[in-house]
């Protein structure tokens, strides 16, 4: 190790001639010993996310230039933080733990774990729950059923419990997978006529943990299999959790037979954090990118967690936005750099919703207008059968269209309650099992709405 010690030293007394003193203080001065060497690659611990990140975006290229004077031999220095190394004392030539091994036995990423999962108001049942059947799979409650929307951290719940379990019993036999791969798996084994490889792969399993269930939907062939290899694991005690974006009842083109096992097991929701609980997830996800920096600012922090309310997998990416922005350009966090990071991605959210709610507009204008009624009528109070018909048809296609949450929808109809959406909705689609004449009056704001 030594010839690489000796490398490292000469190119950090360049450095230090090159860069001005705090440059060099504050990135390269505590970078000393060398970790290992390995396919070419010259390792060196860096103290933080921040640091390491700056030194990727800013310097490497300049270091690994600097390196050519000391070498012929064809070698690069590798920046990385000690979380990232698999310590070995007997093996100096460890893998680090980058994305290409951060997935565990059964597609589980190691990344989604209990602590590092930020917990509030909002999913504090969800994680409460989820701890005890990790605990216990197969016994406190089966199947476990989470829904919410995108981005609320579902998946990395789910994942959590297969990691925890994996973590008190390597031989578990866990898969994690997504609904559409489920269904790629049935076709593609099905068609080969290799049914019992299908079989082997999934029925042996002591935990199953299937994402975003409601992909099933209209796979009518694939929603038997899986109604039978639930059946099977569920009598032998073996753990399912399923996610979804809905509640199992509100599960469309699912049969009732599968929904209906759904909810006999023990069902948990995530809602959108609020206001706090944003800033504690920034707060946390700001200790993994730069865990020694205590100079991120506060008003920032509650700038990022204001502006993005309803995904938390973009409210962590606009913080990542914000940190790279300013080391990239070398500019201080402020609100105003914020800002500026912040601007495309602003600006592409500002006109996406815009768009909706005009596309929402025209739901409501077009339905109006087409049984001559106005607007007001439309989303008013009286009761009149002619009223009450094309409201429940604009709420359906809203529904239909757009997938929005019927609480959303509600909104749209002068604050009405989210379960007067949904019975309106179920009515529409009953009724057209058998009504014609609303298929084709259906049909015909479908043409006019350009759908």
């Amino acid at each position: 190790m030594e010839i690489y010690q000796n490398l490292w030293n000469s190119v950090k007394n360049d450095l230090e001639e090159t860069f001005d003193e705090n440059t060099f203080s504050e990135v390269f001065s505590n970078i000393n010993n060398i970790h290992k060497f390995y396919n070419s690659y010259i390792y060196l611990i860096v103290e933080n996310e921040f640091i390491k990140t700056r030194i990727n975006r800013l310097y490497v290229n300049k270091i690994n230039e600097l390196l050519t004077k000391y070498t012929s031999n064809v070698m690069k220095f590798k920046f990385v933080v000690k979380e990232e190394l698999i310590d070995d004392p007997k093996n100096l030539t460890a893998p680090e733990k980058n994305l290409e091994n951060k997935y565990r036995l059964g597609n589980l990423n190691a990344t989604y774990n209990f602590n590092n999962f930020v917990v509030g108001k909002s999913n504090n049942f969800a994680f409460k729950m989820a701890m005890k059947v990790a605990d216990q799979p197969g016994l406190t409650a089966n199947p476990f059923y989470i829904f919410g929307d995108v981005g609320l951290g579902k998946t990395h719940l789910m994942q959590a419990i297969g990691n925890y379990i994996l973590d008190q019993k390597i031989d578990t036999k866990i898969l994690y997978i997504k609904a559409d791969s489920f269904i790629e798996d049935y076709t593609s084994l099905l068609k080969k006529e290799r049914m019992e490889d299908f079989n082997e792969k999934y029925r042996d399993l002591d935990v199953l943990l299937i994402d975003d269930i409601q992909m099933l939907g209209d796979a009518k062939k694939t929603q038997m299999e899986f109604f039978k290899l639930f059946d099977i694991l569920c009598q032998a005690n073996k753990q399912i959790v399923i996610t979804s974006d809905k509640p199992a009842q509100d599960l469309t083109n699912i049969m009732s037979r599968l929904t209906s096992r759904f909810s006999a097991g023990l069902i948990a929701d995530i809602q959108a954090p609020d206001i706090n609980h944003r800033i504690q997830i920034l707060e946390k996800k700001l200790l993994q990118e730069a865990p020694n920096d205590n100079t991120f600012p506060k008003d920032v922090i509650e700038f990022i967690a204001r502006t993005f309310q309803t995904n938390i997998r973009e409210l962590e990416g606009a913080l990542k936005r914000v940190l790279f922005f300013c080391v990239a350009y070398e500019k201080d966090i402020t609100i105003d750099n914020a800002q500026e990071a912040l601007d495309a991605l602003l600006r592409s959210r500002k006109e996406s919703d815009k768009l909706n709610e005009n596309n929402y507009d025209k739901v409501q204008s077009i339905v109006a207008s087409s049984y001559g009624i106005t607007i007001n009528d439309l989303i008013g109070k009286s009761r009149l059968a002619k009223f009450t018909l094309p409201r429940h048809i604009a709420m359906y296609l809203l529904k239909d269209i757009y997938n929005l949450p019927y609480k959303k929808i509600g909104l749209l109809f002068n604050g009405r309650d989210h379960s007067t959406v949904l019975a309106a909705c179920e009515k529409i689609d009953n009724d057209l099992k058998n009504d014609d004449h609303l298929k084709q009056q259906i049909a015909l704001v479908r043409k006019k709405l350009a759908i």
